[in-house]
């Protein structure tokens, strides 16, 4: 019995399809939380910079593999997490006068926006949410880089975004006065995150 050309024609159009490169359209990529974490610092009393950190980052990159500016992320930090090594000062950030992580553990970054700024590096737009208040942020974005494989066969990329807040404008409110007119703590946050993500299998 002879094979139709329709037959044919399905089974070349079926092996052409299955032959496409497995990068083509999107790809899915989950934030490494063991290689990632956030970064903030503030002035303290105006003359010195404090720092610190979270150090559980989670979430899902989305990268559109042939345009950048239709990729997507979801970011949660994990705000019980706080870390200025000052148990005291942690401990006090965590309460109702700073974050309030007993109602609000966590911080998200929901980015609404990418645009290519230059190669290699990107302008995001979204909404950060702090203390259960939303606010749009931009942030600067480097990377992704290029994916390398790591030992166990895994491919990984980087990402770092860096932006600046002002966290009255998150109810993150408390402050002192001081004698000379200045405050305890600088309202402006600067804040990095920093990302490492490993790419899922389709």
């Amino acid at each position: 019995m002879g094979i139709s050309s329709s037959r044919i024609g399905f089974s070349v159009a079926l092996a052409a399809v299955l032959s496409l490169p497995a990068s083509a359209g999107t790809s899915i990529w989950k934030i490494d939380p063991q290689h990632s974490s956030a970064q903030f610092s503030v002035k303290h009393l105006a003359i010195s910079t404090v720092r610190g950190g979270f150090s559980k980052v989670n979430g899902t990159v989305q990268l559109d593999d042939q345009d950048i500016t239709k990729s997507s992320v979801d970011v949660t930090i994990d705000a019980t997490t706080i870390d200025t090594r000052e148990p005291d000062r942690d401990k006090d950030l965590r309460s109702d006068k700073f974050l309030d992580v007993e109602h609000f553990p966590t911080i998200t970054l929901k980015p609404t926006k990418v645009e290519q700024a230059v190669p290699g590096k990107l302008k995001v737009s979204g909404n950060l949410t702090i203390r259960g208040v939303t606010q749009p942020v931009v942030l600067d974005v480097d990377g992704p880089t290029a994916p390398m494989t790591d030992p166990w066969g895994n491919q990984r990329a980087a990402i770092t975004a860096t932006t600046k807040i002002n966290r009255q404008d998150f109810g993150v409110k408390w402050n002192a006065t001081l004698d000379n007119g200045g405050v305890v703590v600088s309202d402006e946050v600067a804040i990095t995150i920093d990302v490492e993500i490993v790419k899922q299998a389709k």
